[in-house]
């Protein structure tokens, strides 16, 4: 596949609420046509920028909380070191790499990792603190309100992770749901939606203190690196879309307006959202004569991606799935979790064969030029996409 670059256009902030607007863009796919896209936009805040780069899979994923902490542009030393007692209490409690994710990301949100005391609570006040909030009763790394424990044990790091751990435990089903569900089913927050943007540097940490912990899949019953792929999902959030080779490259010499990876797959082979999130496009690509023609293979020049999806994710990231065999099965606007199959392998649109387009997109931008390589995106997710042969 290739995707030609168009005159660069108006970058995309995305937010928790934002609004659909329809947008156009032409974009070319796979192996040299064009196409039109008639793609849907979005406008709200700024979401965090990600980095890319990747903290190593050690496997033993040791962390020492009293210990020097990693630095960090985003947080502090006593910031980092709340982050590791967090994590520190997932492993002692055996809680899986994708629990301490969570557990970070929602004390980012509420607290922005200081364990803070309350103005309208007097002894949180006279106990050590890293500053004060007003939030109702709320106190501590969590914000958890006096039913959760006495004022100095939510003030205690260590005992309000636990009981984190402990409500989060009981919620069936929590490691294949969207963090911001998870989350808000422990803390019932005014604010359901304010944890998914988290998500991403929460990974970075858990990485940093805990020796890649966050590229971890759960197979067997072991915490395995750099597998997660489609049936099993990394503590990061991510999975591999399928389990096919990287044939074409992104932006090579021979194909530099390439803006994705083709990965190659047998015909009806189901094709996996890579990480939850929200359904922005779910159709058929024109073709260069502005035909809807995807219901029959394509071939080199044909144009269009075929039967396609684009999935917006948290921190702005948004991933695109070309030459579906048939209609995909989820619709504009429905929200999908991180493993779901949202369609199966085709060859519709501007293909010479059964295979799977593959883009990652930063800051909401699903033009060219926002376009990054997805193979190493997907290896510092710990899902990363296997080379062909």
């Amino acid at each position: 596949m290739s995707d030609e670059t168009r005159p660069p256009r108006r970058r995309l902030r995305i937010g928790t609420l934002a609004a659909f607007l329809t947008g156009v863009l032409a974009l070319l796919c796979c192996t040299g046509g064009s196409a039109a896209f008639f793609l849907t936009e979005l406008g709200g805040d700024a979401g965090e920028r990600l980095t890319l780069a990747g903290q190593e899979c050690t496997g033993d994923f040791p962390v020492n909380a009293t210990g020097k902490m990693p630095r960090m542009s985003e947080y502090g030393e006593s910031q980092l070191r709340n982050a590791a007692r967090i994590v520190k209490v997932g492993q002692e409690m055996k809680v899986p790499p994708r629990g301490w994710v969570i557990a970070v990301a929602t004390a980012m949100q509420e607290s922005g990792l200081r364990n803070l005391a309350n103005r309208t609570v007097a002894q949180s006040r006279d106990l050590p603190n890293e500053g004060v909030g007003a939030d109702h009763d709320s106190v501590g790394l969590f914000q958890q309100r006096a039913n959760w424990g006495s004022v100095a044990q939510r003030m205690t790091p260590e005992y309000a992770a636990r009981k984190f751990y402990e409500k989060l435990l009981k919620v069936p089903g929590w490691q294949r749901m969207p963090l911001t569900t998870a989350a808000q089913k422990v803390q019932i927050s005014a604010f359901p939606d304010a944890y998914a943007k988290h998500e991403a540097l929460a990974a970075r940490i858990v990485d940093a203190l805990a020796g890649g912990a966050a590229r971890t899949a759960e197979i067997g019953g072991q915490q395995v690196c750099d597998a997660a792929s489609g049936a099993e999902i990394a503590a990061s959030g991510w999975t591999a879309p399928i389990p096919g080779g990287v044939g074409s490259g992104f932006r090579t010499a021979s194909r530099p307006g390439h803006n994705g990876v083709d990965i190659a797959a047998r015909k009806g082979t189901p094709i996996h959202v890579a990480a939850s999130g929200r359904v922005l496009v779910s159709r058929c690509d024109p073709d260069n004569g502005g035909r809807l023609s995807c219901d029959v293979d394509g071939w080199p020049g044909k144009g269009g991606c075929g039967w396609f999806v684009d999935v917006l994710h948290a921190g702005g990231l948004v991933t695109r799935y070309c030459h579906m065999v048939s209609k995909p099965r989820v619709r504009v606007g429905q929200t999908v979790q991180a493993g779901e199959v949202i369609g199966e392998v085709g060859s519709s649109g501007n293909s010479s064969g059964p295979h799977l387009h593959f883009e990652v997109h930063t800051d909401g931008d699903r033009s060219s030029r926002s376009a990054i390589d997805p193979v190493p995106f997907m290896r510092s997710r710990g899902a990363p996409l296997k080379h062909q042969g």
